[in-house]
């Protein structure tokens, strides 16, 4: 009996240590309040097992097998924090855990990145892309959106169209271009804060995804932090003032949960001159729970917002005026006034109904509708000249190339002396034709597109195991664009003549010609009219599969797409192709992707991913002039893009790093531009669409992101991208025109076929190359600082293609040039590198608590030490053939020299907000 006793104790004991081993515990707490946090996540690295807190914020995680762990914790809004332990028998209490705050809560992207007043679709496809990054916490994307992004950097080299944005489940990225519209939910920081970030090729519960990854921004009103926060930042950069102000109840009685938040951006002009800024920004959310499983959001978001453009220049003119001048504004009644807004209204409604079927599935059904219009000003002058201040016949370079060195040297004092647009110039020619009875030489108008967009789908997760989930999507989406010129202010004159005086006949200088010699008044449509319409019905089904040693996944998604323009014009110049249907394209897509993480410990990492996908041209590419015809690009394809990653991860208690390699090929895509060309089928000249199709890219490079905790305050951090962004091969080019000429274009106003000889050229990406190195200082006392050194190169302009096709060589008679040299050809179309250059940027911050409320100063120094730079450029393809580039190129300062943007100088953030 004794020795059963004694057993029976052995065995007793034996369990009761396996389970004194194996449990880790906690408590979070806010290290602002001190109060515990609900909602956190706790998990055991290498393992299924994880946990979250309560509203006692405590944590108890059970059933650990013997061994060494990291315990990873974390909360959106918070940094998250790593814990080395070992569990060799006993339980092992973390203690009261201070979770402090993510410092990138409080920065504000949109200052720190591109603004759309950089983001000129005349004259450049430079956009914004670093927006999709700030919901992670990967230190090399982290550097990208912070560090990198204000020099026009752009991750892997691709363009923002590769990365999709969704609120609530729904795709914000826009039919027209692929391109999200971020100042559709602009001056919303305090509620946009609960986002999912799919980096790359990973998973995404919501969709398939780009090859730049996916954020999926949740606006839920019962995932709201509770309480009261009223804002103020103050800038340089886009805005100078900003308030704001949120509020949301939590969940109430009743199942009811409301957050409500506003705000106002002004600024008079930013660091580019004359870049004036208006927006408001207003937004709703209201939840109502529905019993247990149940429950219904509707959110609204309006952000109306006027921006100043700024003008890309030539060499000439910054050296001339600096780097903050702007061609695009003139003083009128004493004010600088801009002739070039961007007019942004598009309210966004979305109802969302969430099914929780059983604790492991949920459906997600979404309804969303946008609507309003996207307006870009300009001048036109179809009875005056040019009044553009930087028009190339008013500046000194034009007298030079005429050996007039007196014409120039008056030309320079006056640009230098002023230089501005002449707003009481353009008034007075106008009125003194409205005393002779002649309609206007100016007006002012904007470009608009009205768009109405409207989005169902439903998203159901389902967990099949504790080892399987299921994601599945069907969505489709319906847009139908009104695009148009609409006449907004007559500047003095009474009327508008609606013709366009370049063409050779009375009746092809119609634009419409429904009603011929139309006079146009204030808010009458002119120009162009017509619509846009399409729609995009697909599903998506995704599975993965988490093991402790290996997690791995594979997706598939379908599409249908259709694109149809309906002309509302007649043009004279397209009398039979501009009114009514175009033909209806239709294309059909597919993506596959997979991927595994091999877990060589918890520490190590080994993730691969690849993808091919299949996409159907945007809107913006699919018809090469779709202002004045039905004209649809020449054997159209839909990109075909092959994409694979391989990294290898480390997450150590003191260090955490990412090293990537990556390669992504597209193939067939298609480019779109639109200029004057001089030289075009020998000696001709033209307003051209160039159509570039067929093209081929390579991406190929390394991404390395790496921070070491070195003490528990001084955190070290470092980045670095080494990439190469080439044309893969010679795409097709051909040519299009209003303008019919013998030498230049055939009956149907298109060129002959040329071959680009693009392949090896740099993609103009902007740095092909970037590096960063910094520190960050967080003291016990509640503030922080750092700083970080960033380095950048291989940055290249964007060329012309045209000039290195056959039309640069040929003569009218389609024989090479009698004076061609191929030595000097081959100088002369060397694509321009520009200046290796360092940016250092500081940051910092102090938080207090006073009562029950909070109170925290943020701010941001950019460039502090004032570096000159050039960010990205343009060739301009007036120099169509080598023998006008070469006559200009002769000259120190080219009359058609390539356009530059340069980087702002010495910039700041400044925010300060209160809590409660």
């Amino acid at each position: 009996m004794r020795k059963i006793v004694l057993s029976i104790f052995l065995v007793l004991f034996f369990f009761l240590g396996v389970n004194a081993q194996n449990i880790v515990k906690g408590i979070v707490s806010d290290s602002d309040s001190e109060n515990p946090l609900q909602s956190v996540l706790v998990s055991i690295v290498n393992t299924n097992l994880s946990q979250e807190t309560g509203s006692d914020g405590v944590f108890i995680i059970k059933n650990i097998p013997n061994g060494s762990y990291i315990v990873e914790i974390k909360l959106v809004g918070y940094e998250t924090q790593n814990f080395p332990v070992e569990l060799s028998g006993e339980t092992v209490d973390l203690g009261t855990i201070l979770f402090y705050k993510d410092i990138a809560e409080d920065q504000d992207l949109s200052l720190i990145t591109i603004t759309d007043d950089e983001l000129n679709d005349d004259a450049s496809a430079a956009d914004n892309i670093a927006g999709l990054l700030q919901a992670t916490r990967d230190i090399y994307l982290r550097t990208a959106a912070f560090e990198f992004s204000s020099s026009f950097f752009r991750i892997k080299g691709l363009d923002s169209g590769n990365g999709k944005v969704l609120i609530n489940g729904i795709e914000m990225n826009k039919l027209y271009d692929g391109r999200a519209q971020w100042s559709n939910w602009g001056g919303l920081n305090d509620v946009l804060r609960n986002q999912e970030f799919s980096n790359g090729l990973s998973p995404s519960n919501y969709t398939f995804g780009g090859v730049l990854g996916s954020t999926n921004i949740d606006t839920r009103a019962s995932g709201q932090r509770a309480g009261t926060r009223i804002s103020y930042s103050s800038s340089n950069r886009s805005y100078v003032h900003r308030v704001m102000a949120t509020h949301s109840t939590g969940t109430l009685e009743g199942g009811w949960s409301m957050t409500f938040s506003g705000s106002r951006r002004a600024g008079l002009e930013g660091f580019n001159e004359g870049t004036s800024y208006n927006a408001y920004s207003l937004f709703a959310s209201i939840e109502k729970q529905i019993g247990e499983n149940h429950s219904i959001n509707f959110t609204s978001i309006f952000t109306p917002n006027r921006r100043g453009k700024s003008s890309p220049n030539t060499q000439e003119v910054f050296d001339l005026k600096g780097i903050a001048y702007n061609d695009y504004w003139g003083y009128l009644n004493g004010r600088k006034t801009n002739s070039r807004i961007k007019e942004v209204e598009e309210p966004i409604l979305m109802l969302n109904h969430y099914w929780d079927i059983t604790d492991n599935t949920n459906l997600q059904t979404n309804v969303a509708y946008q609507y309003g219009k996207i307006g870009n000003s300009r001048l036109d002058f179809n009875g005056g000249a040019n009044p553009s201040p930087t028009y190339y016949q008013y500046l000194p370079s034009f007298y030079e190339r005429n050996g007039d060195l007196v014409g120039a040297y008056e030309a320079r004092n006056r640009f230098e002396n002023d230089g501005q647009l002449d707003w009481n110039r353009i008034i007075d020619a106008n009125v003194t034709n409205a005393s002779n009875g002649i309609d206007n030489a100016y007006v002012l108008y904007e470009d608009r597109s009205d768009d109405k967009q409207l989005t169902v789908n439903s998203i159901l997760n389902a967990e099949l195991t504790n080892n399987i989930i299921l994601n599945a999507k069907l969505e489709y989406r319906r847009l139908r664009s009104n695009n148009f010129a609409e006449v907004i202010d007559l500047l003095g004159g009474t009327g508008y003549l609606d013709i366009n005086p370049f063409a050779d006949t009375e009746q092809k200088q119609q634009n419409n010609l429904l009603e011929p010699n139309r006079v146009v008044g204030e808010g009458d449509m002119f120009r162009y009219n017509f619509l846009l319409n399409s729609d995009v019905i697909g599903a998506f089904t995704q599975a993965q599969f988490k093991y402790n040693k290996v997690d791995f996944y594979t997706a598939f998604n379908v599409s249908r797409t259709t694109h149809q323009r309906e002309g509302l014009y007649q043009n004279g110049r397209f009398e039979n192709n501009s009114l009514g249907l175009s033909k209806k394209l239709d294309f059909t897509n597919f993506g596959v992707k997979g991927g595994l993480t091999y877990k060589i410990t918890g520490r190590h990492l080994l993730d691969v991913n690849a993808a091919y996908v299949t996409q159907a041209p945007t809107i913006r590419n699919s018809f090469s002039n779709s202002r004045e015809n039905n004209n649809v690009v020449d054997d159209l394809q839909s990109e075909k893009i092959f994409s694979s990653d391989f990294s290898y991860i480390v997450r150590s208690p003191i260090i955490t790093s990412r090293l990537t390699a990556y390669y992504t090929n597209i193939k067939d895509a298609t480019e779109i531009s639109f200029y004057f060309a001089d030289g075009v089928g020998g000696d001709n000249t033209a307003f051209v669409q160039e159509v570039l199709s067929g093209i081929e890219k390579d991406h190929i490079g390394l991404e390395l992101g790496i921070e070491a905790q070195v003490t528990p305050t001084i955190k070290l951090k470092g980045a670095a991208s080494i990439g190469q962004f080439t044309y893969a091969n010679n795409p097709d080019l051909y040519l299009t025109s209003d303008v019919a000429d013998n030498g230049g274009f055939d009956s149907d106003f298109r060129s002959k076929d040329y071959v680009s000889l693009l392949k090896n050229y740099k993609l103009a990406s902007g740095p092909q190359n970037a590096y960063s190195v910094g520190f960050e200082y967080r003291d016990p006392d509640y503030w922080w600082f750092g700083a970080t050194a960033n380095f950048f190169s291989n940055i290249y302009v964007d060329v012309a293609p045209l000039n290195r096709s056959a039309n640069f060589y040929e003569d009218a008679d389609g024989l090479p040039f009698s004076d061609y040299d191929t030595e000097l050809a081959r100088e002369l179309l060397q694509q321009e590198k520009f200046d290796d250059y360092m940016v250092v940027n500081l940051i910092g911050g102090k938080s207090w608590k006073i009562g029950d409320k909070f109170i925290s100063v943020f701010a941001t120094v950019n460039n502090l030490l004032n570096t000159e730079y050039k960010s990205g450029g343009f060739e301009q393809g007036r120099n169509a053939n080598f023998r006008q580039l070469r006559d200009d190129k002769a000259l120190d300062n080219p009359v058609f020299g390539n356009r530059y943007w340069y980087g702002r100088g010495t910039t700041y953030f400044l925010n300060i907000n209160l809590r409660f």
